[in-house]
């Protein structure tokens, strides 16, 4: 386990150093000439070539790489052009914002989505089955935006029990915190559910049987041992990798979640990096959010040997 462990880690930098070649490559063909997004299109020739040599931008893209690239290997992710201020102090406060976010949705999918997944499993082609394929569908279907907006005009427009956005004041305590990330999070995990309840259906189905879940029957023991004793530890083995892939369309569906919350997260700092041109920031947030990708794959696998010991890795 430990080799296979430090070869994935290996992959990953591998995968990283590609990322990081791609998201530079295309950020250099992005339309539009950041000096004059800094300094503004009024601004006269000489003023916006003085811009450019400040920021290199007249160096060959090799090296522009190269000075991007070396600096991340010494902790430093660069300048952001349009604040002027270091850009991995600013990833790092949006991304305690949407660690936040995402853990809670995360966790909300898991426990909810499995639940669901197991009932409609148990009550196969009964009214319940229909109702949670029904209920799960129906978050899959329509894109989150969509659900944001509806549950902002409910539950803060017109029934005003939550708030429509932001994170909350500085010093505002962690009840009122939570009131702000109550909508952004059943965004989330409702537009997320689906993939895992249909899964864990399907598996628990499956699983339900087999000639081992018959002999657990046949010995006598209660149904509830069977189910959640027996049957469910296999069942979850295709939903695990399924949930590593969910994490990929999360940090997705973040970046419009945040955006439609108003909410001060990774997404949200993307977005307001590519408006206004801010290449260091653009190249930093976006190599976060692949590693934060990567990282979650490689946990899924590591569940999955834990929930499976068959599983050998050479």
């Amino acid at each position: 386990m430990t080799v296979y462990i430090l070869r994935r880690l290996l992959a990953i930098v591998g995968i990283l150093i590609v990322t990081s070649v791609l998201i530079f490559g295309v950020t250099q063909v992005l339309p539009g000439n950041v000096a004059y997004v800094i300094v503004g299109q009024f601004a006269t020739p000489e003023v916006v070539a003085a811009v450019e040599q400040r920021l290199g931008l007249n160096d060959p893209v090799y090296v522009q790489y190269w000075r991007w690239a070396s600096g991340i290997l010494r902790g430093d992710l660069g300048q952001s052009m349009v604040m002027d201020r270091p850009v991995a102090p600013l990833i790092w406060d949006a991304l305690r914002a949407s660690a936040l976010l995402a853990v809670l949705s995360f966790i909300c999918v898991t426990i909810i989505g499995i639940a669901l997944g197991v009932i409609a499993a148990v009550r196969r082609n009964k009214l319940t089955d229909h109702a949670v394929s029904m209920f799960t569908y129906l978050g899959i279907s329509v894109p989150e935006f969509f659900w944001g907006i509806v549950l902002i005009i409910l539950f803060a427009r017109y029934l005003h029990w939550l708030p429509s956005g932001g994170i909350g004041d500085s010093d505002a305590d962690w009840g009122t915190r939570l009131k702000h990330l109550i909508l952004p999070t059943a965004t989330l995990t409702f537009t997320l559910i689906a993939h895992v309840s249909r899964l864990t259906r399907s598996s628990m189905i499956e699983t339900l049987r087999s000639n081992y879940v018959r002999n657990a029957r046949a010995k006598g023991l209660p149904e509830r041992v069977v189910i959640y004793g027996h049957a469910l530890r296999n069942a979850l083995l295709p939903t695990i990798t399924v949930l590593a892939i969910d994490v990929g369309w999360l940090i997705g569906g973040i970046v419009v979640v945040e955006s439609v919350f108003a909410y001060p997260g990774l997404g949200r700092l993307l977005i307001f990096a590519i408006e206004r041109h801010d290449l260091p920031l653009i190249q930093g947030t976006i190599l976060i959010i692949a590693a934060i990708y990567a990282v979650a794959n490689l946990i899924a696998d590591l569940l999955y040997a834990f929930f499976n010991p068959k599983i050998r890795y050479a």
